[in-house]
């Protein structure tokens, strides 16, 4: 089992999770972050850090969508290693639901 970023993180992207990795398997692109599911551990210690619950278990159902996107997005964007900024506005995204067919960016982040 790995865990996968779902589309909850999109347009919040607050990166709370990147700070306790003990891997640093994130990625980021323009709007979110992914794991990379081959460098993840299993050790669940970023699942309770997201305050949107954006972070799940490959295993529960409704991440089936997101496994492959979390392994293609891994493999382009840059790797993080540290929190940086969310955007100004992500508390307005926080409750917004089926964010991915309108907002999801394939263009990578900055990889701070």
């Amino acid at each position: 089992m790995t865990y996968v970023v779902n589309e909850a993180c999109i347009k919040c992207k607050f990166m709370d999770c990147v700070e306790v990795c003990p891997v640093d398997c994130f990625y980021e692109g323009e709007n979110m972050l992914v794991i990379h599911p081959d460098e993840c551990i299993d050790c669940g210690v970023c699942e309770p850090e997201c305050p949107v619950e954006a972070i799940r278990p490959d295993m529960d159902e409704a991440s089936e969508p997101f496994i492959e996107l979390n392994r293609k997005f891994s493999e382009t964007w840059p790797n993080i290693t540290r929190k940086g900024d969310s955007p100004a506005d992500a508390d307005d995204w926080r409750d917004v639901s089926d964010k991915f067919e309108q907002h999801f960016s394939e263009n990578p982040g900055e990889g701070s």
